[in-house]
């Protein structure tokens, strides 16, 4: 099994949902994160003084998937979240040793 996070901007989240469902993803978490990159933040105008915005808003989504999903997966983030501009994202891939379900005690990919 695999851990795969995407931190994609907020805007893009609907199409992302859908694409994984497409891909057979039948759950997620997802979390409002803040954080900068390469372009180190933003700059924005209030009441016509400049500012630097350090930490953009972006959404974190954790799926955890059997390996023969995570090419799949990979794909479809990539293509739903792209928009060609900087900041569009990351995504990371984790092993995950064990997976338990609380309710029902189903471990590995039975409880995914």
């Amino acid at each position: 099994m695999k851990k795969v996070e995407a931190i994609i901007k907020p805007f893009k989240l609907d199409e992302v949902k859908d694409a994984l469902g497409e891909v057979g993803v039948s759950g997620m978490t997802v979390t409002e994160v803040k954080g900068f990159g390469r372009t180190g933040g933003k700059r924005e105008v209030y009441r016509g003084s400049a500012y630097v915005v350090d930490f953009v808003p972006k959404v974190k989504i954790e799926v955890v998937v059997a390996d023969d999903l995570v090419a799949p997966l990979i794909e479809a983030v990539e293509k739903a979240a792209k928009t060609g501009r900087i900041g569009d994202g990351k995504i990371f891939v984790s092993p995950v040793e064990e997976a338990v379900r609380i309710r029902t005690g189903e471990r590995g990919e039975d409880a995914i």
